[in-house]
């Protein structure tokens, strides 16, 4: 009896912690990916802006707008504000798609500086490039990885699953910096 007792303790403790660590998860801000259909971005950006809540638009992925919330912020949306938007699922973890905040800050700053940039549909494809960090020039402080593309090294920054965007300028070689031998 004592052990059944142990055992239904035990369960219910990792039950509750289970909930609590879902629930502390749903109210994290993070970024998320929508799909949108042509003609909704404006209508969609525009609501987003008077709700207050951060969002970008990519201009080499029309049909795709950004957005930084909690999860739980992200259903309420879905279900309350009449808008048709189709957030992306990992497919691994069957978790909302998110992309980390520096990942996204470095897409925002390429996207905002670059002239030329490159979409890569499939990141999946890239093997084996070496991580860098930009030391030096506008594109300071962006991660990514290096990769040879058209015949030329370029900085390439992933997405999730969701693609890469290689910066189209060269980056010279003494603004760069391996990220395994880097100090922090």
């Amino acid at each position: 009896m004592h052990f059944l007792f142990k055992t239904i303790r035990g369960v219910f403790y990792m039950i509750t912690w289970l909930l609590k660590e879902k629930t502390m998860k749903r109210s994290i801000i993070r970024w998320y990916i929508a799909k949108i259909k042509p003609r909704m971005e404006t209508k969609i950006k525009e609501y987003l802006d008077s709700a207050g809540i951060e969002n970008f638009r990519p201009t080499q992925m029309p049909d795709t707008l950004f957005v930084r919330a909690t999860e739980e912020a992200v259903f309420s949306l879905l279900k309350n504000s009449g808008l048709t938007m189709n957030f992306q699922y990992n497919p691994v973890s069957h978790q909302l798609q998110t992309i980390p905040d520096k990942q996204m800050a470095d897409f925002v700053l390429l996207q905002k500086h670059s002239e030329e940039l490159l979409f890569l549909p499939e990141p999946e494809n890239l093997h084996g490039g070496e991580k860098v960090r930009v030391v030096g020039g506008e594109y300071s402080g962006v991660e990514g990885e290096i990769y040879r593309i058209k015949g030329h090294k370029r900085v390439v920054v992933r997405l999730g699953n969701l693609g890469a965007i290689a910066l189209g300028e060269y980056v010279a070689k003494e603004n760069l910096r391996l990220k395994k031998y880097e100090v922090k």
